[in-house]
C-alpha cells in the first residue's frame, strides 16, 4: 500500500535496496546529499551529482529531465551516513522555468526496486524557489524511515548546499551546473504521443479553419473567484475548440519490441476512427468527431487521465463560448457601422434604398450569428457526448452523489488527487455540467456564504431559474429566505466533510465543528450519527476548547517541519489532516480567538488543518477591515447556484452548483456509516 505523505510526515521502509522516482513540470537536476544525525555534509564528496553521479549505495542521473530514478542502497551506506536528502534543482539555460511556482508540482515515489510504491509526496506550496529538499531517508535506531520535507530556497542550488553546511557551496552549486550542461545534449526527450487524444487534437479557430496540432498543455487550474486565484495554477487562453476539430492524423504506435518510445494508449482505444459504413469511404465523414472515449487524456493513471479529460471538457467549453461571444460582438458592431453607413448619406434616408439597406445589414447580422451558434452546438454535441461517456467512469472522489459508484463505495487505501466541489456551467449550455475538481490536499480554506448577498432576488439570469428548479423541493418557488439559506449553507458543508472523510484512508481524515449557538445539530445529523464527529460543546467555552487545540497542533508540527524531528510529536497528537467546520460566525468569538482563527486559515493548509467557514460576511461587519484578509484566503462557494466563479484566462463568469445529495437519498448517510465502520467508530 503506498503511503501518501503529506509535508513533515514520516512513513517507515520495510526494505534497504529502494529507488526514488521524480516527476516534475519541466527539466530537473536530481541529486542526493549524505549528511550526519544533524544532516551536516562532511564535504563535497558527500554530494551526489550529475558531475559524480555515483557515490558508496548511490546512483544518480547525469542530465537535466523532466523524469529520474534514484537507485539507493541503504546497507552500501558508510555508518556515518544517517540522513540521505533527495534534492530538486532548476538548471539555467536548459529549459523556460525560473521558480517552481511556474509549473506542476513535483512529485516523488520511493519504491522496491520490483516496483512496487513504498510512499509518494507531491511537494505543493512551491513559489519563488529554484532549489527544494524534496524528501530524506533517515536512520533512527537501526531502521531507516523516509520523511516528506518540501523544504525550498528561492536562492538556488547554492543555497540550498550551504544550508546543509558545505563550506564550499558555491563551488559545487558551479561544477553541477557545468555538468548539466554537458550532459544536455545526451538527454533523452520526452516520448511523442501515441495517438491523436483529447490533449493532442488540432484546435478549432474562430473562424471555423483547423490549424495544425499543438502542442500539450498541462491540465488548467480550478476556476477561480473573481477578486482573488482560487488555485496554483492558471490555464491559457485559446480561441478555438479542440473537442470539435478534426483532420490532425494519429502518431503510429511503436512497436512493443522495438527500443522506441513507450506506448501509453489505452487498451481500448483505436489509433484511428472506426468507419461509419460497410464502405471504408474516407471522404464520406470527414467533419465527424471521433467518438469520445473515457480517459483519452494524458496521465500515468486512469484517475490522472480522467482528471486531465475533465479539466480538457472545461477548457473546451470556455473556449467555445468565448468563441461564440466573440462572434455575436462582431456582428453586433458590424450591424451597426452598416446602420450608420446606410444613414450617413441623407439621400438614402427616406424611400425604399433606406429599407432595402437595413433588411440587408439585418440579414448580414443574422447569418453571422446563425453561423456562431451553429458552430458553438456543434462543439457543444461533441462535448455533451463526452460528457455522457466520462461521466460514469469517474471514480467517486469525482463523481456526483447520484453516481452508481457510491453504491459500491469502500473506504480507499490512498488519497485521491483531487475532489469534486461540486458542478459548474455557463448560461448558453444550461444542461451542460463540468465538475468542479480541486486538488488534494487543500490548499485553500472555502467559505459557504450563507448570506443573503449569495441570492440575487432581483436577478432574472436563465441559469438561476435553472438551478431552482434543479434543486427541487431544496427552494421554494421564489427565493430562499435567509433561515433557508443558512440551512442549505450547513447541508453543503455536510456534504463537501462527507466526500473529504470519504476520500481518504481510514483514520488519515477528522471533521471539528464550531458551533457555539447549536443551531446546526439538525443539519449535522450525518456526520454525528455515523460516530465520525463528535457532539460540538456549546459557548465561548467549545469555541476557545478547538481552536486551542489545532492551534497546538500546527505549532508543533511546523517546529517538527523546521527541525526535521517529526519522532518528536507527542503520542497524543492526532496527525490526521483536520477539518475544522465554524458555523454561527462570529457568535462565540472573541478578539483571541479571531486571532487563532486567522492563524490557521494562513499557517494550516500547510501542515494538514483546513477551514471550513459558514458564515454571512454581513454578521461580521462590527470588526471591519481586520477580516478582510480572512475572507479574501478563502475560496467562497454558495449553497445555491450562483455566477461567481471566474476562470483565469478567459474571464467567463462560471455559474457553480453545490454538491448536494439528491433529495431523499441516503447515499451520504450510508458512505458515512461505512467510513465509521472502518474507522472503528460505528457499528460492525
Amino acid at each position: 500500500m503506498t503511503a501518501e505523505l503529506v509535508r513533515g510526515q514520516n512513513h517507515p521502509l520495510d526494505r534497504t535496496r529502494v529507488e526514488i522516482r521524480i516527476t516534475a513540470g519541466g527539466p530537473v537536476v536530481a541529486g542526493v546529499t549524505l549528511g550526519d544525525e544533524q544532516g551536516r555534509l562532511a564535504g563535497a564528496e558527500a554530494v551526489a551529482h550529475p558531475g559524480e553521479p555515483r557515490r558508496t549505495g548511490i546512483e544518480v542521473p547525469r542530465q537535466a529531465a523532466a523524469e529520474h530514478r534514484i537507485a539507493v542502497d541503504l546497507d552500501a551506506l558508510p555508518d556515518a551516513v544517517h540522513r540521505v536528502s533527495v534534492l530538486l534543482a532548476l538548471p539555467t539555460g536548459i529549459g523556460a522555468l525560473t521558480t517552481f511556482g511556474a509549473a506542476a508540482a513535483p512529485s516523488v515515489a520511493v519504491t522496491g526496486l520490483d516496483g512496487t510504491s513504498l510512499a509518494g509526496y507531491t511537494i505543493t506550496g512551491l513559489g519563488a524557489e529554484s532549489a527544494v529538499v524534496a524528501v530524506e531517508l533517515y536512520r533512527r535506531q537501526g531502521a531507516w524511515k523516509v520523511r516528506a520535507v518540501g523544504q525550498g530556497y528561492a536562492d538556488g542550488l547554492t543555497a540550498m548546499l550551504r544550508d546543509q553546511g558545505l563550506a564550499q557551496a558555491a563551488e559545487l552549486a558551479a561544477e553541477i551546473e557545468r555538468a548539466v550542461g554537458l550532459g544536455h545534449a545526451r538527454a533523452v526527450p520526452a516520448p511523442a504521443p501515441a495517438a491523436a487524444g483529447r490533449s493532442e487534437r488540432p484546435e478549432r479557430s474562430a473562424a471555423g479553419a483547423a490549424p495544425a496540432p499543438t502542442p500539450q498543455r498541462p491540465a488548467p487550474a480550478p476556476p477561480t473567484a473573481a477578486d482573488d486565484p482560487a488555485a496554483s495554477g492558471t490555464g491559457t487562453a485559446g480561441s478555438g475548440t479542440a473537442g470539435a476539430a478534426t483532420g490532425a492524423a494519429p502518431t503510429p504506435a511503436a512497436s512493443p519490441a522495438s527500443h522506441g518510445p513507450v506506448d501509453y494508449r489505452h487498451p481500448a482505444r483505436r489509433s484511428a476512427p472506426a468507419p461509419t459504413g460497410p464502405a471504408p469511404a474516407a471522404p464520406a465523414a470527414p467533419d465527424r468527431p471521433p467518438l469520445p472515449v473515457a480517459g483519452d487524456a494524458a496521465g500515468w493513471s486512469m484517475e490522472e487521465r480522467l482528471y486531465n479529460q475533465v479539466w480538457g471538457m472545461f477548457e473546451d467549453l470556455a473556449r467555445s463560448v468565448a468563441a461564440y461571444r466573440s462572434a455575436s460582438d462582431f456582428a453586433e458592431s458590424r450591424l451597426e457601422q452598416e446602420l450608420d453607413k446606410a444613414l450617413s448619406d441623407p439621400r438614402n434616408r427616406l424611400g425604399t434604398a433606406a429599407d432595402v439597406a437595413r433588411a440587408a445589414a439585418r440579414d448580414k447580422h443574422a447569418t453571422l450569428v446563425t453561423q456562431a451558434r451553429a458552430a458553438l452546438d456543434r462543439d457543444l454535441g461533441q462535448l455533451a457526448a463526452e460528457s455522457e461517456v466520462v461521466e460514469p467512469a469517474l471514480p467517486p472522489a469525482f463523481a456526483r452523489w447520484d453516481n452508481p459508484v457510491w453504491q459500491g463505495y469502500h473506504v480507499p487505501l490512498e488519497r485521491p488527487m483531487a475532489l469534486r466541489l461540486g458542478d459548474l456551467h455557463l448560461p448558453e449550455v444550461l444542461d451542460l455540467r463540468i465538475p468542479m475538481l480541486v486538488r488534494l490536499p487543500l490548499e485553500r480554506g472555502l467559505w459557504i456564504d450563507s448570506g443573503p448577498d449569495a441570492y440575487d432576488r432581483g436577478s432574472s439570469l436563465p441559469e438561476r431559474e435553472y438551478g431552482r428548479r434543479e434543486l427541487g423541493s431544496a427552494l421554494t418557488d421564489g427565493p430562499p429566505d435567509e433561515a433557508e439559506l443558512r440551512r442549505l449553507a450547513t447541508e453543503t458543508a455536510v456534504a463537501i466533510a462527507a466526500r473529504l472523510l470519504a476520500v481518504h484512508p481510514a483514520g488519515e481524515f477528522a471533521v471539528q465543528v464550531i458551533d457555539p449557538g447549536g443551531t446546526a445539530a439538525p443539519a449535522l445529523a450525518p456526520l454525528l450519527e455515523s460516530g465520525v464527529l463528535l457532539p460540538p460543546v456549546p459557548g465561548a467555552k467549545g469555541v476557545s476548547a478547538v481552536l486551542e487545540g489545532l492551534t497546538r497542533r500546527v505549532d508543533l508540527v511546523q517546529m517538527a517541519v523546521r527541525s526535521r524531528a517529526a519522532d518528536a510529536l507527542p503520542p497524543d497528537l492526532d496527525t490526521a489532516e483536520q477539518l475544522l467546520i465554524v458555523h454561527d460566525f462570529p457568535h462565540g468569538f472573541d478578539d483571541r480567538a479571531l486571532t487563532q482563527l486567522r492563524y490557521l486559515a494562513d499557517e494550516g493548509p500547510a501542515v494538514g488543518v483546513h477551514l471550513m467557514m459558514v458564515a454571512d460576511r454581513a454578521q461580521a461587519r462590527e470588526y471591519g477591515p481586520v477580516l478582510d484578509p480572512l475572507w479574501r484566503s478563502l475560496l467562497r462557494i454558495t449553497p445555491v447556484p450562483d455566477a461567481h466563479l471566474a476562470d483565469p484566462w478567459v474571464g467567463h463568469a462560471w455559474t457553480y452548483e453545490p454538491p448536494l445529495a439528491p433529495r431523499g437519498s441516503q447515499v451520504v448517510r450510508q458512505v458515512l456509516g461505512r467510513v465509521a465502520q472502518a474507522r472503528g467508530a460505528g457499528p460492525g
